[in-house]
């Protein structure tokens, strides 16, 4: 009869009742979304996910079921902001004030 690690069990334990609300392409947007859930008062997990075929690791970002809706708006709505962040910015790098924009019209 084999032994079973309770370490692992310990941590399958901890998660029951948690689901992925994202995958984030690395450890550091893993971070910013778990630290935006949970200063909307969410509790958030990370985990990292077995290498699938393509040789790289998924890292979820995992909140409790009951929170699922409220992270999925919270993380929309910041990925909305992003978009519209760098939107912005484009738009400023592409305006060009040392054109005629500023100078006066003579009459």
């Amino acid at each position: 009869m084999g032994k079973r690690s309770k370490k692992g069990h310990k941590s399958h334990a901890k998660l029951e009742g948690y689901v992925v609300v994202a995958f984030s392409e690395d450890m550091e947007q893993a971070r910013e979304y778990k630290t935006l859930l949970d200063a909307n008062d969410i509790p958030a997990t990370i985990t990292e996910q077995d290498e699938h075929t393509i040789g790289s690791k998924e890292i979820a970002v995992m909140v409790s079921e009951e929170f699922l809706d409220e992270a999925h708006v919270i993380i929309e709505s910041q990925h909305t902001y992003d978009d519209f962040y760098d939107f912005a910015m484009e738009d400023d790098d592409e305006t060009d004030f040392e054109g005629d924009f500023f100078e006066e019209d003579e009459y």
